[in-house]
This record gives structure tokens, C-alpha cells and sequence, in this order.
């Protein structure tokens, strides 16, 4: 047993409105580890023997794990418990969360659907009207589904007249699926319910039924942890039992880790993407019109390739051949290789992404991580550029070909996200619907900084915060970052940040090699034998944030989610001094075996593996999180957070990285690990869920700084 006393100093502070001052201890809190035991594993990589003494953890369904887990969160809550101001954050959060939210309109039929979380509902309701009617319907309730809210809607398609519906729901936040079909207009089932459905859309072909994806569930025992590998394309028949359905692409016949389908507007094509990485994909068509076989499009997975569109003679195609920030290209319908591409939109400065509605595509370019959007006519004319509302984010601007408007989102980290309508013929925008958070956006700023990374390269951050603050080096500040697999960060409002700027913090997003801010070049830049540069910019935003007064070391947070999880871990690991407070968060912690559970294999393309060669191999081994804890060392405050139904990134990766850091910690900072139940990777969380993790992050996160919030 590991034994720590957390000393802390006593803090008066001024609460609220009452005049009195309120006392505040920030007491010693003891905390006693489970004693985690260790086994005498050992793996062999090109000869080097690597102890592996936690591998006991990643049986999810072993007994001993399950009691592994159960004394963990009872050491946490335990800590949590003791934190006198932790309930104040709760109900602050359940005040600022206590609003009605809306998502944009969709018309499906004779209805107008649109989704509404009343207040504190743990999940958001599908609505419906119906055109002219005054009174909207609820169409589905996830609510319903489970008696705790952790159920959730997770994706809902309509055929083309809108007389039918299918969805999917989510158990726990698990990636495995429940498909069930409906008709639209009575609600009514049709048919049995589809069961293990996973990482699928839901393409209707005419009336007749659907195409969705899956693989085979893995063994019982490790349904949630077991490697996926082989996915499958079928067609279900409405009507037919499931053990009927026809697979059309993969499975052992055309063995490809991701597939996605989807079926043109017109109704005539089936287009069918496939890939092994998370990057690069397959293309193929099928004309559904007439019998016919499936046609190569994208012959490789080199590049990322994407039809937006079709019509009677060109299929509308977004790619980075030859153009890593992004181009649209046309490809005759009969011939559709990229030997008879034709650009239609030529490659920019930022990079690209396209939608469309009205018959018209919308390209939305990033500069910098801010967006800015242009709409084009199908000959590739530029109409105009749409008017937003600020410096942030923007979202949306997708419909169907016969809408003649369209609805998109727009926020930023100080303003709350807010859905407008546009007249797609004029361009003219108007507010749709505000968001009822409770929050004084004229009150606080944010700013772009260019900061340097070791090797020289500039780095954007976004730096958040109430508008004069004084910069002394005292500030509580959070420092967010993911870098990885070419996702963008671009500005967001997070109603749960509010904690942390009404407090005088500060919040800091950097915009890290790894991501797709600046193109495919930006990513490759932070990925397998560069992934070091990912790691070197986030510790470079860090020292930036002390440089410059934001924080010193004993006020600074970091943050990362997934990826960031790894981020995060292999920061604290390599720099135990970067943060006082770190919150690594169903993070990629085993960097030598991530591949070989549930879909991880998928990630090689940015990550590399162990087997690959000696070479990948000891890079990997260099920052893997859970191989590089120093004896006696002392490490930042730490909550790990996962959950027990993430089949993404299974929590192995968090158990085993728990249980390595406190076997190595020394010192007055306390190692935690959260472990939430029937959750997931993160979507479909109850509001219950998100409001009760958040409250315990931040209450974790000023205690240790000893500061008291508000």
C-alpha cells in the first residue's frame, strides 16, 4: 500500500453576494491506492524484452478487474468527496445547463423534424410538424429508452418521401448498435430489430430497404475489448430476417477494416468508400438503376476521396489528389476514374471541405482554424462568400437539391452556438434560434497567438478569458490539445468552460501538428516517426502560457480526450513539471499493443505499430505513456477518466496507466482514476453523466491549484 498525504494551504475567499467572509481549509486529504498486484508477463520485440505486469487489467469481463475497478472509484469518490465546494460547482453547472437547446430543421416528407432537450433531459427528443400545422409531435424520445438516460438516439435516416425511418440506438455508449425501421407516419416497427450494428450509416435504397455495416461480434467474453477487423456491407430487405441480408461489399471476400455507404439523392447510385486507416479510402459505385455490378472509382487508399453530389452527367467529387489542401473535381458518370477528372474548384491556400443544398456546394475553407465559407454554382462559379457572424466556427450549409433555404450553426469559445437560416437564392442570413445558456459573451475575449515549437515551426492557439484580467501568473488555466488524425479544432462553446472563465481562468486550445488545420501535410507532420512534434507543441503552448503571465506551472492544467488521452500521458511522462493538474481522458496509453483491440489497427496509419519494425517499434516505446513512468518521481495531480462500455479505445489503456503511475508516484499530488458505468467513448452520455464528470474535473482541478471557486 501507497500512502499520500495531500497538503495543502488555507485559503479565505469572498462567496457570491453575502458580505461575510467565508472560511475555506484546504486540508490534508489522505489517499491509500488499491494494491495493485503484478503479474510476470513479458513480451518480445525484435529480441528487446518489454515486462508487460498489468495485463491482467485488460480482461474487462475477470473478476479481479471488476474489483480492481470497484476499489479504484471508491479511493476517488472518497477524494472527491472531501472537496467542500464540489456540490457548489454541481448545482452551478445544473444552472447553467438548464436550458432548452435545438438542433437545425430538417424536411423529411410532409413533417419538418428537429431535435429539443427540455432543460435537464439527459438525452435530446426528435420532434416532428407537420407543414402548416401549429403543434409539433414527438417522433422519438430517448429518454424512453432506459430508465437512467443512458440510451441514446444514435443517427436517424429517412427514405426520400419520408414515409419511412430507420435509427439506431446506443446501449451505454457502446459503438454496437441496435437498428430498428419504422414507418414514419405511424411509428410503427417493421420487421425485427437489427443487433450488431457498428461504425455504419443507414443508406435507403428507394422503399425497398436499407444498406448498414457491421462485423462480426467478437467472442463472448470480449465483446467490448475484441478486435474488429473485417467490416461488411449488407442489404436488408424490409421484411427479411436479418440472418437473409446480403452482403454486397466485404467481409473475408473484400477484407477492409471501414466501410461507409451511401446512396444519391436521385436515388440511382449506391457509393461505397473502403479503407484499412483512418486516412485514405476506396471509392465505388453501383448503378441501381439497372442490374449491374459494383464499379472502382478510387482504386487505392492513398489519398481522401469523396463524391458530394451526382447528377445526370458528372459525379461532384471532393479529393486531395494532387492537392493536399483539397479540390472539387467532376468525373463523368460513365467513366468516373481520375483519369477523366476535371477541376471544378482548384486547390486554396486553407484547407477545404464542401457541402451542398439548393443545388449549389458550399466550401468551407479553414484559416488558421477559423472558418470562412463560399458558395459555387455546379459549373464551379463562385456566387459569394457567406456572411458569418464573427471569428469562430461554422457548420451545416447541407440539404436537398429542392430546398430553398438552409440552416447552419455558428459559435466560438465565447459564444454560444446559434443556428441561422439562409435564403440560398439571396444569401441573406437571420438568426433561426439562440442558445438559452446563460452567458455574458461581451464580457470576455479571445485571441490568436503564434507561438514556437522547438523545431522552429509556429503553432496557432486560441487563448480564452475575461476581459481584463490581469496577467500575474496566477490565473487557474486549462490547456486543451488533440493532434491527431487529421481532425480540426476549430472554435467551439462549451457550456461546461463557463466554471472556469467566470473564475477569472483562462482556456487555451493549440492548434497541434497531427490535426488537418493546414492540410494533409500539417497531419503527416505529426504522425508515426514525427509524432515527437505533436508532443513538442503542446509543450511549447505550455511554456508559452507561463512565459506570457497567463499561469505559472502550480495554475496550469492540461486536457486531452482519445488521442489527447495520449497526448496528455506522454506529456506528464517525458515532463513530469509541465502541469500542476493533468486530465488525461480515455487516452491511447499502450502504444505497443493499441492495434490489436476492438478497431485500433485502423490507427496504424497515424501512429505505426510495434511490429512494424525495430525502428517503429523503439519509437514507440520511447513516448508510449505506460512504458515510460520514472520510479519516485513526482507527477502532476492526476484524474484519469474512461468508462466501462468505451469499445473504441477500451479502458485497458487507462487501468494500465493508472495503476503504472501510482506505482511510481511519489509526493503530495494525488493519481485517480474516474471509471463511469454504462458510458462510452464519450457520445450519447446522459445530461446526468456529463454534469456529474465535468463538476469532478473542475472541483479537482481548483483544489489542487488551492484555489476556491466562486
Amino acid at each position: 500500500m501507497k500512502i499520500i498525504y495531500y497538503l495543502l494551504l488555507l485559503s479565505f475567499v469572498n462567496i457570491g453576494c453575502n458580505t461575510q467572509q467565508s472560511k475555506t481549509s484546504f486540508k490534508s486529504i489522505p489517499v491509500t491506492y488499491p494494491n495493485t498486484l503484478k503479474d510476470s508477463t513479458v513480451d518480445h520485440y525484435f529480441g528487446i524484452a518489454v515486462p508487460d505486469p498489468y495485463r491482467w487489467l485488460e480482461n474487462d469481463t475477470a473478476e479481479n478487474t471488476k474489483q480492481w475497478v470497484a476499489a479504484q472509484n471508491k479511493v476517488t469518490n472518497d477524494y472527491l468527496n472531501q472537496i467542500p465546494f464540489r456540490s457548489t460547482i454541481h448545482q452551478r453547472l445544473e444552472e447553467l445547463w438548464n436550458y432548452d437547446s435545438y438542433s437545425a430543421p430538417s424536411h423529411e416528407g410532409d413533417y419538418v423534424y428537429y431535435y429539443k432537450k427540455t432543460g435537464l433531459q439527459n438525452q435530446s427528443v426528435l420532434y416532428r410538424q407537420k407543414k402548416g400545422s401549429q403543434e409539433p409531435e414527438v417522433f422519438l424520445d430517448p429518454n424512453s429508452f432506459s430508465n437512467n438516460g443512458t440510451t441514446s438516439l444514435a443517427g436517424v435516416s429517412f427514405s426520400k418521401d419520408g414515409s419511412l425511418a430507420a435509427y439506431q440506438i446506443s446501449e451505454g455508449g457502446s459503438d454496437w448498435r441496435k437498428l430498428i425501421i419504422i414507418d414514419a407516419i405511424t411509428k410503427k416497427q417493421i420487421g425485427d430489430t437489427l443487433i450488431d450494428v457498428k461504425f455504419s450509416g443507414i443508406a435507403w435504397k428507394k422503399n425497398e430497404g436499407i444498406y448498414y455495416c457491421s462485423y462480426d461480434k467478437p467472442k463472448e467474453g470480449s465483446q467490448l475489448a475484441g478486435k474488429t477487423d473485417q467490416h461488411k456491407l449488407f442489404f436488408h430487405k424490409l421484411g427479411d430476417k436479418q440472418s437473409q441480408d446480403q452482403l454486397v461489399f466485404g467481409g473475408s471476400a473484400t477484407p477492409r477494416r471501414y466501410i461507409g455507404a451511401e446512396v444519391s439523392e436521385n436515388e440511382r447510385w449506391l457509393i461505397i468508400y473502403a479503407a484499412n486507416s483512418t486516412y485514405g479510402s476506396e471509392v465505388y459505385v453501383q448503378d441501381l438503376s439497372k442490374p449491374s455490378s459494383i464499379v472502382t472509382v478510387v482504386d487505392n487508399m492513398k489519398n481522401q476521396t469523396g463524391i458530394l453530389t451526382v447528377d445526370d452527367q458528372y459525379f461532384y467529387i471532393q479529393t486531395d489528389v494532387n492537392a493536399p489542401k483539397g479540390k472539387m473535381v467532376v468525373a463523368p458518370i460513365d467513366q468516373p476514374a481520375p483519369a477523366n477528372w476535371k477541376t471544378l474548384i482548384p486547390e486554396q491556400k486553407e484547407v477545404l471541405s464542401v457541402t451542398s443544398s439548393g443545388g449549389q456546394i458550399y466550401c468551407s475553407y479553414l484559416k488558421d482554424a477559423i472558418t470562412k465559407v463560399f458558395q459555387y454554382d455546379l459549373s464551379g462559379k463562385q456566387i459569394r462568400e457567406i456572411a458569418l457572424p464573427g471569428l469562430g466556427s461554422a457548420y451545416g450549409f447541407s440539404g436537398k437539391k429542392a430546398d430553398k433555404e438552409l440552416y447552419f450553426t455558428y459559435s466560438s469559445y465565447t459564444t454560444p452556438s446559434t443556428i441561422y437560416k439562409m435564403d440560398i437564392a439571396t444569401g441573406k442570413t437571420e438568426v433561426y434560434k439562440h442558445s438559452g445558456v446563460k452567458f455574458k459573451s461581451e464580457e470576455y475575449e479571445s485571441n490568436q497567438v503564434f507561438y514556437t515549437s522547438k523545431d522552429g515551426t509556429k503553432i496557432p492557439m486560441i487563448i480564452t478569458h475575461k476581459k481584463g484580467i490581469k496577467l500575474d501568473g496566477t490565473n487557474p488555466t486549462l490547456l486543451y490539445g488533440y493532434g491527431g488524425f487529421s481532425v480540426n479544432i476549430t472554435p467551439y462553446f462549451s457550456t461546461s468552460d463557463i466554471i472556469l472563465l467566470e473564475n477569472g481562468g483562462v482556456y487555451a486550445v493549440a492548434n497541434l501538428r497531427g490535426g488537418g488545420e493546414y492540410g494533409e501535410e500539417w497531419h503527416v507532420a505529426g504522425t508515426k516517426l514525427n509524432k515527437q512534434n505533436v508532443f513538442d507543441d503542446f509543450s511549447a503552448a505550455a511554456k508559452y502560457l507561463v512565459d506570457n503571465k497567463y499561469c505559472s506551472r502550480s495554475t496550469l492544467a492540461i486536457q486531452g480526450e482519445s488521442n489527447g488521452g495520449l497526448l496528455v500521458g506522454a506529456c506528464i511522462t517525458r515532463e513530469p513539471g509541465i502541469a500542476k493538474v493533468a486530465f488525461p481522458f480515455v487516452g491511447v496509453m499502450d502504444m505497443l499493443r493499441y492495434h490489436k483491440f476492438t478497431a485500433g489497427a485502423g490507427w496504424a496509419y497515424d501512429y505505426g505499430t510495434s511490429e512494424d519494425n525495430k525502428e517503429m517499434f523503439e519509437y514507440l516505446k520511447a513516448y508510449s505513456p505506460i512504458h515510460n513512468f520514472k520510479p519516485n518521481t513526482a507527477y502532476p495531480a492526476t484524474l484519469v477518466m474512461t468508462a466501462d462500455h468505451d469499445d473504441r479505445v477500451v479502458p485497458a489503456h487507462s487501468f494500465k496507466f493508472t495503476a503504472t503511475q501510482q506505482a511510481n508516484h511519489q509526493g503530495e499530488n494525488p493519481v485517480l482514476i474516474r471509471i463511469e458505468t454504462k458510458a462510452g467513448h464519450g457520445s450519447g452520455r446522459s445530461t446526468e453523466q456529463v454534469i456529474k464528470a465535468e463538476a469532478d474535473k473542475w472541483a479537482f482541478l481548483f483544489y489542487n491549484m488551492q484555489i476556491q471557486p466562486k
